[in-house]
């Protein structure tokens, strides 16, 4: 996933940027709105942070041309919280509006919860593919070599979520987020009950790799 922060303040920007990186997401940085709408026309992103006080326009501007160009994911994430400020982000088209200050883990919920409300909506449904690997998540269908997969309907979200961004190294709770959602409070070793299901409906074959410290990450063996 790649990530567009719009913010002027290097305070807050570094930590934020490197806290996305640490969680797996790429991340671009700009300190002005033109800028932002710039890197943008030349760029896809899947979701843009947006700070309203910029330094040479009104956030709300850069939100209101941002929506007029494309369909991605905004969250405005200012220092102004009064009700009529969100709901003018609202009505110009925010996907969602988060106040300064903020938990990077509540920020990194909020990002993955647009992101799949996003994906949802385009409404494409092509079959995520990594190597012989096939997953139909409108059909939520996995077949491996053309041969059907029996899963779990855990098993074959964590294998989507791995999938969607394959080769990458996900923590255990990036994936409690996007499998479990954000209502889980049990251990992360429910992941790897699940990874070792996994690993042997796929054959053992090397799909699922450990990455020590950190997660997992899907490859093609």
């Amino acid at each position: 996933m790649r990530v567009l922060i719009v913010e002027d303040d290097d305070a807050i920007a570094t930590p934020l940027a490197k806290g996305l990186e640490r969680e797996g997401l790429a991340v671009d940085r700009v300190e002005t709105g033109n800028d932002a709408l710039d890197l943008s026309a030349a760029s896809r992103f899947d979701v843009v942070l947006l700070d309203l006080g910029l330094p040479d326009r009104d956030g709300f501007d850069v939100c209101r041309e941002l929506r007029a160009r494309s369909d991605v994911p905004i969250i405005v994430v200012t220092a102004r919280g009064e009700e009529s400020d969100r709901v003018v982000g609202l009505e110009l088209g925010a996907d969602d509006y988060v106040v300064k200050p903020f938990g990077l883990r509540e920020l990194i919920a909020r990002i993955r919860a647009v992101s799949r409300r996003a994906t949802a909506r385009t409404g494409t449904h092509e079959p995520l593919r990594v190597g012989t690997l096939e997953l139909d998540e409108r059909a939520r269908r996995a077949t491996l070599a053309g041969e059907d997969l029996a899963l779990t309907p855990k098993e074959f979200d964590l294998l989507v979520a791995l999938a969607r961004d394959p080769g990458a190294a996900l923590s255990r709770r990036r994936l409690l987020e996007d499998v479990w959602e954000t209502t889980w409070y049990g251990s992360s070793k429910t992941i790897d009950v699940h990874v070792a299901a996994l690993r042997r409906k796929l054959g053992d074959a090397g799909w699922i790799e450990t990455v020590r410290g950190v997660g997992f990450r899907l490859r093609t063996p």
